[in-house]
């Protein structure tokens, strides 16, 4: 089911849903299994899986020389999705990137989607690889994400690369893509930002989910801007609860969002992680209930497959 739909059948009701990674290469899929498994109480219309791009690595080849390879460390999310669609009836949205993809390559990605039966994807653009200053797009691929959202759009309308094609036949996805109410950290303003999400939303996305924020005032200030500029497709927060002490200064350096000072406060007075993971769970119990409240169509935690801070936010939530 689409997720315009999820939200149609709602009626109006904020519902569950969560973000999980793949497994780093060489472990199980159980340990997914489980992470859902515990949270399926709460009912999820869908579970959202991430893509992760290939990484370059450089080894010792002997002799003073690097030898460089390339390694994916998370593969697996075509095959998640379908085992979640499979084993727990609900929808798994994949995320579909720009980097690392051909336009080939997405085509033919989403084809296998398609077989799947899978109705959702979340097109981004993605992070520069470590090496690079830079996004770079993979060669014959996209440099923005609303390049590959019109390609997503055009394989809906029967459009495929190959022109010569007969008797193709259409997709049918609901595109998401993602907003940042703190803007993008390569953004020069909010404004800016805002208008290349509209790009994104006339190109064909038909809802937002959000970087992580921790202040629900600049959701809502987000949000009141995006449709002021007209884009009133569904915004969906995304949340997540700070869990340890060194994310104070990872979170702010690596996601570019500001903690607030009363968060920070809080956590500096923490003797050890548990208690740090007991504030984060605290006060995300309090942005949902006031997101909750404001009618949002889901709260979606990023869960970094981890269920038990998350477990604790919901029983309070829903």
């Amino acid at each position: 089911m689409k997720i315009t739909e999820h939200i149609a059948q709602s009626d109006g009701a904020t519902q569950f849903t969560f973000e999980i990674l793949p497994p780093l290469k060489g472990q199980s899929i159980k340990s997914l299994f489980n992470v859902i498994d515990e949270l399926m109480e709460f009912k999820p219309p869908f579970i959202d899986v991430t893509y992760h791009r290939e990484e370059h690595v450089y080894k010792d080849a002997g002799n003073g020389l690097l030898e460089m390879k390339v390694v994916k460390k998370r593969p697996g999310t075509v095959g998640i999705c379908a085992a979640i669609q499979g084993k727990y009836k609900i929808d798994a949205i994949p995320h579909i990137l720009c980097g690392g993809f051909s336009k080939e390559d997405t085509e033919n990605f989403l084809i296998d989607l398609d077989f799947l039966e899978i109705d959702n994807v979340v097109a981004l653009r993605g992070d520069a690889l470590k090496t690079e200053t830079y996004f770079n797009a993979t060669p014959d691929g996209h440099q923005y994400a609303n390049e590959l959202v019109s390609q997503i759009a055009d394989l809906n309308k029967g459009i495929y690369l190959d022109e010569e094609l007969l008797n193709s036949q259409a997709t049918d996805f609901c595109i998401g893509v993602s907003g940042y109410p703190e803007k993008h950290m390569e953004a020069p303003s909010l404004e800016s930002d805002l208008h290349f999400l509209k790009k994104k939303i006339k190109a064909g996305a038909e809802y937002v989910v959000t970087q992580m924020f921790f202040d629900n005032q600049k959701f809502f200030d987000f949000v009141a801007k995006a449709r002021a500029e007209g884009i009133e497709v569904p915004i969906i927060p995304g949340l997540k609860p700070l869990s340890t002490l060194k994310q104070l200064n990872m979170i702010p350096h690596r996601f570019h969002v500001d903690l607030p000072e009363a968060l920070v406060k809080e956590v500096i007075k923490c003797k050890d992680n548990k208690a740090v993971r007991q504030v984060g769970v605290e006060w995300c119990i309090a942005q949902s209930k006031e997101l909750k409240d404001s009618g949002v169509p889901f709260l979606h935690y990023y869960s970094m497959s981890k269920s038990d801070n998350i477990k604790a936010i919901a029983k309070q939530v829903f």
